[in-house]
């Protein structure tokens, strides 16, 4: 049987450090599902099919990696999938206590799907999609940051805004 895990997030943009976590988890699992989260909590820059273009772009299409859009609980789309783990990436110390609640929570509604925590190299520790946003918006160079079809759609989107 295959060795599934999930990868969730909302990838507002998807950034080099998201797809160091991508890679890292393909050395354990048979594949990856990266799935793109509507986040009601937050107002993302690129629309959800926007996000899932951008990440199968920058995936070229890697046959181990399926790209899908979900709605509700996590673990209940994890067990829907029958997926092995749910993948969260660790930059700091500060991301650990809320991503330990959200495992323990997601064990007790789903004990079949561990949760695999996994750092980034550690030149991408400091990079979230906020801050890539952030930096986009006032013109910002973020070529180091992100890929390029990532930087281009950042553009566009500044220049709309």
């Amino acid at each position: 049987m295959a060795k599934v895990a999930l990868y969730p997030g909302t990838f507002d943009p998807i950034t080099n450090g998201h797809l160091d976590i991508i890679a890292r988890a393909l050395t354990m699992f048979d594949r990856v599902i990266v799935t793109v989260a509507r986040n009601t909590t937050k107002t993302p820059l690129f629309t959800a099919d926007e996000r899932l273009e951008l990440i199968r772009s920058v995936l070229n299409n890697d046959d181990r990696v399926e790209v899908e859009l979900f709605d509700g609980l996590l673990i209940d789309f994890a067990m829907k999938r029958q997926v092995t783990a749910i993948v969260r990436g660790l930059r700091a110390v500060s991301d650990f206590e809320y991503e330990f609640q959200m495992a323990l929570m997601n064990r007790k509604l789903g004990e079949k799907v561990e949760t695999v925590f996994l750092m980034p190299n550690e030149k991408y520790t400091y990079l979230n999609s906020s801050i890539i946003r952030e930096i986009a918006r006032f013109g910002g160079d973020v070529s180091d940051f992100v890929p390029p079809a990532v930087q281009e759609a950042l553009v566009r989107k500044s220049s709309t805004t």
